[in-house]
């Protein structure tokens, strides 16, 4: 019986323990910006926990917490039950960039964390090349990064976090710089290790925004939510590996999870447009979702198999998109009430079934006013140009008010979206070369 035939003892004490921890990033001259908030965890060996949720909730600065690399705000981290002061003996991680040295051979890259222990030339070799072998790679010792397609790389990147013979494995997203066939090998390896015990690796705690992913791999899934990131809920998976997608109550653990991820508390359904676009007003994060998408989206739906509705762990798969790929569009649709996500189905409302069915002045008219109504930021923009007697506004008139209420990277990203959909709907113009907004394509 390997390590991990058998049930995680719950009396066994934690590698990593995690008590209210929070994380705060302080901003220049506007409120500091609140990451992580009041989060609570705990890993043991013999199990793989998987930190599901979208882009922005805080799973990868977690990690980097718990790595070690970065202190939190306040809280309580410990490793082995001593507070995490910097990099911890017994811990690795693999990185979602490959992050090798090129100039560097493969064996060369993999006995890096053992030349900084301290270990002998042929002692480092010895285990270098065992890595090397166990991960896929034997023959591959003395080619250079370049020579590897990404597949290859990330394997470097397994062994290099693996020939230490850490006790936790810390995986940050390593799968999403794959194309998908490589991704699902890499996978199926790593499980397979794992399950017949050839992994010299007690724990692993990984971060993914891939649902089918985390339920593939993990014994236990902790969603997130964000802004600011805390721990929503944690599901056990129970299903025996190999784990099959096909396999029902695989399916039924995924919707589960598409579910939880787009549901909303009843006030959060009055006082906010979508579960991912958080505040309320002008606090309104905005997702970079171009106008085509939303159009193509829209025309999907209301096409069949769908005719205006649709699961979405369907949808997603039909369109080849990743949860966190599908989540901002959808949202965004919500937000302009084109269409509606309650329990892992969204479903289009009649404003989106006229869209899908106008023409392209129709469409831009309808876009308009759902803009307008929908988008208080939007709705600012227009109003204050039409205010001003030269019906022009710099960039940063709207910018700074933005950044009392989100991070100067998020204020950005907000106006660029209003931008895009603003155009489109011919509300506003806006100028690059000068960052001045202008009224030159009145609606």
């Amino acid at each position: 019986m390997t390590l991990h035939d058998r049930p995680i003892a719950a009396e066994t004490p934690p590698l990593v323990e995690i008590a209210g921890l929070r994380q705060v990033y302080a901003k220049t001259g506007t409120a500091d910006h609140l990451v992580l908030d009041d989060v609570n965890l705990s890993l043991r060996e013999g199990e793989i926990v998987g930190l599901l949720g979208r882009s922005g909730s805080g799973k990868s600065s977690l990690l980097r917490i718990i790595a070690g690399l970065v202190p939190p705000t306040s809280g309580r981290a410990e490793w082995c039950g001593k507070p995490i002061a910097g990099p911890s003996e017994g811990l690795s991680m693999v990185f979602q960039s490959f992050a090798l040295f090129p100039w560097l051979t493969v064996l060369e890259n993999v006995e890096l964390g053992l030349e900084a222990q301290g270990l002998p030339a042929a002692e480092r070799r010895k285990r270098a090349l065992a890595a090397i072998d166990l991960i896929g790679l034997d023959g591959f010792e003395s080619a250079y990064p370049k020579e590897l397609s990404g597949g290859m790389r990330q394997r470097v990147g397994f062994a290099r976090a693996l020939v230490v013979h850490p006790r936790l494995m810390l995986m940050d997203e390593p799968f999403s710089a794959l194309d998908v066939l490589t991704a699902e090998t890499l996978r199926t390896d790593l499980i397979d290790l794992w399950m017949e015990g050839r992994l010299p690796v007690r724990a692993i705690l990984m971060v993914t925004h891939n649902i089918e992913e985390a339920v593939l791999l993990c014994d236990r899934i902790l969603i997130f939510s964000a802004n600011p990131g805390r721990v929503a809920a944690e599901l056990r998976v129970t299903l025996p590996h190999p784990r099959s997608r096909q396999d029902p109550a695989f399916r039924d653990m995924v919707e589960a999870i598409y579910a939880r991820m787009t549901e909303r508390a009843p006030a959060e359904r009055r006082e906010r447009p979508a579960e991912g676009l958080h505040g309320a007003g002008i606090g309104t994060v905005l997702p970079r979702v171009s106008t085509n998408v939303l159009s193509g989206l829209l025309e999907a739906l209301a096409a069949e198999p769908y005719a205006g509705k649709a699961d979405l762990p369907e949808l997603a798969a039909a369109l080849q998109m990743e949860a966190d790929e599908l989540f901002p569009i959808v949202e965004t649709l919500q937000l302009l009430r084109f269409a509606e996500m309650d329990s892992g189905d969204v479903r289009l409302t009649e404003a989106g079934r006229l869209f899908a069915g106008a023409d392209l002045d129709q469409r831009k008219r309808l876009f308009a006013g759902q803009l307008s109504a929908h988008v208080p930021l939007a709705a600012l923009i227009r109003r204050v140009l039409e205010e001003r007697p030269s019906h022009r506004a710099p960039f940063t008139r709207f910018s700074e008010e933005l950044e009392d209420h989100m991070s100067e990277a998020e204020a950005e990203q907000t106006l660029r979206a209003a931008i895009s959909w603003g155009r489109y709907a011919e509300l506003f113009g806006y100028d690059e070369s000068s960052r001045q907004f202008d009224l030159d394509n009145p609606v």
